[in-house]
């Protein structure tokens, strides 16, 4: 989430937060404009490689990040605007994808200091209509997101479903090897100020789909501080709490966004696998978002998985060449199989393709050198070994 999508939804929800009496169609069609100015394609890549498709269509890709649900356009359409949508992952071969509910963006946003005393998400709800229950509460927020995600797996007669268990993955899967034309999907939340003050709310969300939590988002938290936070500290009591409750509930710990105090308490902490859903190295983009190369090991210490960004934070360039470079020194520091994709996928960030422009990494992965057993890891295998040993059983 960047400071063009700020912008630009403050400017969608300024008429119906200052009481201007907008017909519906009218906000539809800004709130559509907002989509197609934030969600761009950067550089599409040429046509793939004949061996990057064939190897391509044997993969079963899975994405740790992507923020589709937020804008509300029907994902069962492949849509003009935005980069993903049941036909887009269905065509570019994900297997499953990381959908996550932010519920809150200060405004003037950047990627170094930002506080919480404001929030264009509330801007963006009205000026989509969303039901009253979202106004002022953070938790019903992601609750109304989980249920936009119920709607879309009801709605599209078994296309997509939604992984809340071990077995819910494993009967996908199996059905996925007789009819390629399925994919699914997996809840997170990114930041745990959703959850309120305290915990009291964490059992109704993990009863609503949600499989993965991050301590923050763009500001510090109660429960832990932000890359992007002004204080920046470490994981509170409160996110320790946090931390064990999800740990007790198969809810995985995603540490992208978090400060570096955050991130090496939870890696001090933490008895089970550990994730950076979206982010990148500074190894090859050198900024307080990325990860060090120590904290990649961390991270692949707990069983953990690091999900490489494909925008230019995230991979210090705007084509499939620099997504690949990162994720080839990240598989030289921590092995292939601790690396995965994170793409933020409508997070309102420029990438080179959309999802059914993947095939176009997996050709940069070939040209930059990664065998392919190791790119068959982490287009996607490592995920599903995560989710199969972390996702609660029935």
């Amino acid at each position: 989430m960047t400071r063009r999508r700020t912008t630009a939804v403050v400017a969608a929800g300024a008429a119906t937060a200052a009481g201007l009496a907008l017909a519906s169609p009218v906000l539809d069609r800004l709130v559509e404009r907002v989509e197609r100015r934030l969600m761009r394609i950067t550089q599409p890549p040429p046509h793939p490689s004949q061996r990057a498709l064939a190897l391509h269509a044997t993969l079963r890709a899975v994405d740790l990040h992507a923020d589709s649900l937020l804008f509300g356009r029907d994902l069962l359409v492949r849509g003009s605007r935005g980069h993903l949508d049941v036909p887009r992952m269905i065509e570019g071969g994900v297997a499953l994808q990381v959908f996550s509910a932010a519920v809150k963006s200060p405004r003037h946003l950047n990627i170094e200091r930002n506080d919480d005393r404001s929030d264009d998400v509330t801007r963006l709800a009205l000026a989509s209509r969303w039901p009253p229950r979202t106004w002022n509460s953070l938790t019903e927020r992601a609750l109304f997101l989980a249920g936009r995600a119920q709607r879309l797996a009801e709605r599209s007669g078994g296309a997509f479903r939604l992984i809340g268990t071990r077995e819910d993955l494993a009967a996908y899967l199996g059905d996925r090897e007789a009819n390629r034309r399925l994919t699914a999907g997996v809840l997170a939340i990114e930041g745990a100020h959703a959850l309120g003050p305290d915990l009291s709310t964490l059992d109704a969300l993990v009863e609503a789909g949600f499989r993965m939590i991050s301590p923050a988002h763009f500001f510090d938290t109660a429960f832990g501080g932000s890359a992007h936070g002004i204080g920046k500290g470490g994981l509170t009591p409160l996110g320790r709490d946090l931390l064990r409750e999800m740990e007790s509930r198969g809810v995985v710990m995603d540490v992208a966004h978090a400060s570096v105090a955050t991130i090496d308490d939870v890696l001090g902490a933490a008895t089970r696998p550990v994730v950076a859903s979206h982010t990148g190295v500074r190894a090859t983009a050198d900024n307080g978002r990325n990860l060090s190369d120590d904290q990649l090991r961390g991270i692949a210490a707990t069983g953990g998985l690091v999900g490489i960004g494909f925008w230019d934070t995230a991979t210090g360039g705007r084509d499939a060449a620099s997504i690949a470079r990162a994720i080839v020194h990240a598989v030289g520091v921590i092995g292939p199989e601790h690396v995965g994709l994170g793409s933020d996928w409508d997070g309102a960030v420029p990438v080179p393709f959309d999802a059914a422009g993947l095939p176009a990494l997996t050709d940069a992965l070939l040209d930059a050198g990664l065998e392919e057993p190791a790119i068959r890891a982490v287009m996607g295998e490592n995920a599903l070994r995560l989710f199969a040993e972390t996702l609660p059983g029935e």
